[in-house]
């Protein structure tokens, strides 16, 4: 999953000589949380919503609001923007745009082409959009858990039990974190199982891996065993 396909290619930026007000406004008008800021057409810095809410607390408690108004239209964006922002290359995939996000604690990046140039913004929205898309969840349907060996086949054993009940795939998702040595967890998101059939396919399963959980997405039907 490559970042152009998931960034928002309509960059709205900010000139670094604007003011605060003018960023408010902005963020506001357009219902973005950034907002990449330029100088002379070159990226510069970066303002988020969090930045002008802490600017603006800061001085809240003693300004009257007049006061405080005018206060802000006076401050320029260059003066509370974070300079030198992280940026990403638009064919870079949204795990690195998220690994980025979470090392630096940003809420989104700035996202750039081979020259350099702004193209599109990534959010951590977006990175959400992403992660639903790839569990399939809007099919509904129904995900089981699996803590399955670490050994080749072992993913296709548990499949074939799935299809043979008329189960179709969604999605397969597997890590190895938090799990013994030797072994790995599979989430597998299945849909066209009839439901009277899920204590049989249950029973089969079990006897290729051990099920983690099982949750019936159509009626919010939720079974945890034994992690």
């Amino acid at each position: 999953m490559l970042i152009k396909d998931w960034m928002n290619p309509k960059v709205i930026t900010i000139d670094a000589n604007n003011s605060m007000h003018d960023a408010i406004r902005m963020i506001k008008e357009h219902g973005i949380s950034m907002l990449p800021v330029v100088k002379k057409g070159e990226l510069v810095g970066i303002v988020t919503d969090r930045d002008l809410k802490r600017a603006s607390a800061s001085d809240a408690t003693t300004l009257e609001v007049h006061e405080l108004l005018y206060l802000i239209s006076k401050i320029k964006v260059s003066d509370i923007m974070s300079k030198n922002p992280i940026t990403i290359p638009f064919d870079y995939t949204i795990e690195e745009a998220a690994e980025l996000m979470l090392k630096h604690k940003i809420s989104g990046l700035p996202v750039t082409d081979h020259e350099g140039n702004l193209v599109g913004t990534i959010t951590k929205t977006d990175v959400f959009k992403c992660i639903i898309s790839l569990t399939g969840i809007g099919t509904r349907g129904i995900q089981f858990a699996f803590l399955l060996e670490d050994r080749p086949g072992s993913i296709k054993e548990v499949a074939d039990v799935l299809r043979s009940y008329g189960g179709r795939m969604v999605s397969i998702l597997t890590t190895y974190e938090r799990v013994p040595e030797g072994f790995r967890k599979a989430f597998i998101r299945i849909f066209g199982v009839k439901r009277e059939l899920l204590p049989n396919l249950l029973e089969d399963l079990r006897k290729k891996a051990k099920v983690l959980y099982m949750v019936d997405h159509r009626a919010n039907h939720r079974e945890i065993y034994e992690d």
